[in-house]
């Protein structure tokens, strides 16, 4: 396919890119398309999410001895749950950071209420 039918971008019809693993720009969108933008856009919206958990769980949590905020993850999720549905996900890429620290792979509401978050 040369041409993407669902795409305006003439500028991509004449360009035939093979990428190959181990290349930079493999599993990329092509610079400068609105793919590219979107992406980046995303990028820009989940950094911004991340950032306003941490002041989440700062403000209803609780200082430790070891001087880090934690808070449950029923707590949190009472509380976050009004600004975004998308908890357990942001927490992910929070931990994914290093920007909080948790025990197990994923949390589920009812089941993992008491598992500690901990702020890094």
């Amino acid at each position: 396919q040369r041409k993407n039918p669902f795409s305006n971008d003439s500028r991509l019809v004449s360009k035939l890119v093979h990428t190959h693993r181990g290349d930079p720009t493999y599993g990329r969108p092509p610079e400068g398309s609105r793919t590219e933008q979107r992406g980046k856009d995303a990028h820009s919206h989940v950094g911004k999410e991340v950032e306003e958990l941490c002041l989440i769980i700062r403000s209803t949590g609780v200082v430790g001895e070891d001087g880090h905020v934690s808070v449950t993850f029923g707590q949190l999720f009472e509380t976050y749950v009004t600004i975004s549905n998308k908890v357990v996900g942001i927490l992910l890429r929070a931990r994914k950071h290093g920007l909080v620290h948790f025990e197990g792979e994923m949390l589920w509401q009812g089941k993992d209420d008491d598992v500690i978050i901990t702020l890094l």
